[in-house]
């Protein structure tokens, strides 16, 4: 086989948050009276907190300092928490139970690669805490997406070289990490026009998992 593991974003591949994600940034950008639409929502895919503030904060009347950045996200993290307390099994995307199973059954690794600092309490609330051979999340990294730290620290986690990983994402800022990373990309949902990615489907439902990792 040509990948011996196969290491999955979080937010948008394995389980769909973009709606808890966008309704906490709006509440957080109306607080301070900044415009914000699910257009530039779409433009916080993949990316980190802070980043994600940084563009939201393009469109700010004010400078805000440091300190008032981090209390900004805070607030916006503390929200979305809050939400997620709503997120079940059921929010489980489809085709990712069955993916996994038949890579499991391939003798394939699999792993989680996500820069959202919430993955641990994600995966407990969708019952999948236990699913991975190996995690890595922002919690554990310096550099978010695009640069491939998450993805590369995964792979040292499953004990796999990067060139032998296919990473799957929905987010163009991934498969520009999993490129960097020399690792092979697989595109979903909105990520499946980026032009670097081997491969794409609309969601899990249409991956031919053999044919995914090489058979």
């Amino acid at each position: 086989m040509k990948y011996e593991a196969v290491i999955f974003d979080l937010d948008g591949v394995i389980v769909s948050t973009d709606e808890y994600h966008y309704q906490a940034w709006q509440k957080t950008a109306d607080g301070e009276g900044i415009y914000f639409d699910r257009k530039i929502n779409d433009r916080l895919r993949g990316v980190s907190r802070m980043e994600s503030l940084e563009i939201i904060l393009e469109r700010a009347e004010k400078s805000y300092t440091e300190d008032e950045k981090v209390s900004m996200a805070t607030a916006k993290n503390d929200l979305y928490r809050e939400l997620l307390n709503n997120i079940t099994p059921a929010d489980i995307l489809p085709g990712v139970e069955e993916a996994l199973g038949k890579l499991k059954a391939m003798g394939i690794k699999v792993a989680i690669g996500s820069s959202s600092r919430n993955t641990p309490l994600i995966l407990k609330r969708i019952g999948m805490d236990k699913s991975f051979d190996a995690i890595a999340d922002g919690n554990d990294i310096k550099n978010s997406k695009p640069d491939p730290e998450v993805f590369l620290l995964a792979a040292k986690r499953l004990g796999i070289a990067p060139e032998k990983c296919l990473v799957v994402e929905d987010a163009h800022a991934g498969i520009d990490a999993a490129l960097a990373g020399k690792m092979g990309a697989f595109a979903v949902g909105a990520a499946i026009d980026h032009p670097g990615a081997q491969a794409a489907a609309e969601d899990m439902t249409k991956v031919d998992i053999e044919e995914m990792v090489g058979c």
